[in-house]
């Protein structure tokens, strides 16, 4: 035990560049779930194709090999280098994106025709019924399902050390087990906690994010989304 100030403090300089990579992942899962999403839903063939293909490809292929697509085989084909990091986020938001894609479309479908129906009645515009009673119910419905995915895409991040990038697991693997080899099972107990601990953050953000949605909807947060069209729009 007497190096464990060392080895916590290894494992806590790759900390940064873990939440990095998981925040610039999820910024990126975020935009290009809802736009995925909201596209397989649209009445266009061709942008729901675009948006089908996208999802299939990145859900059913390796996130690996994605990973040493980008950062190994992209430089040959366009020769374009990216930055060790960068190249992670870019793979853990296309990736999860795709995941999130459905996530979007399920919820958004999830919402009852009727109170649609209702909003048409009470003469809301194409506009106002999409954004003020579809999505509010609809994002409310996402939010756990997101929550799990953030958390996968936390521990994804674990992958970036394939290619060298200074995170968690990189740390631990590549720096510490050479060097301190007979505490190993202290190493990986402490790695395992750092992720335990930024998973519970996420949890944390996500619950109260789906605290303050569910006031607004004026439902409780576990509830599914069965509300009027009136009550949403507000």
């Amino acid at each position: 035990m007497e190096n464990l100030p060392r080895i916590v403090a290894v494992l806590l300089d790759g900390v940064p560049e873990t939440v990095i990579a998981a925040a610039g992942g999820i910024l990126l899962t975020i935009l290009l779930a809802f736009s995925a999403g909201l596209a397989l839903l649209s009445e266009h063939r061709l942008l729901r194709a675009i948006s089908r293909t996208y999802v299939e490809f990145f859900r059913g292929t390796s996130e690996v090999v994605q990973l040493f697509w980008i950062y190994f085989v992209l430089p040959v084909l366009v020769g374009i280098q990216l930055l060790p990091l960068f190249a992670g986020v870019v793979v853990l938001g296309l990736n999860h994106g795709a995941y999130g894609a459905e996530i979007v479309r399920g919820a958004v479908s999830s919402v009852p025709k009727a109170q649609v129906e209702g909003a048409k009645a009470l003469s809301f515009s194409p506009r106002d019924i999409r954004w003020r009673v579809v999505m509010p119910q609809a994002v409310l419905e996402m939010l756990p399902s997101f929550n799990n995915l953030f958390i996968q895409l936390l521990k994804s991040t674990a992958i970036l050390s394939f290619i060298v990038v200074s995170e968690v697991t990189e740390r631990g693997v590549q720096v510490l087990v050479p060097n301190f080899g007979d505490d190993i099972v202290l190493i990986f107990v402490l790695m395992l906690l750092i992720y335990l601990v930024l998973a519970v953050l996420i949890t944390a953000v996500m619950r109260w994010l789906e605290r303050i949605g569910a006031r607004r909807l004026g439902r409780r947060p576990s509830a599914s989304a069965r509300t009027a069209a009136v009550a949403a729009a507000h």
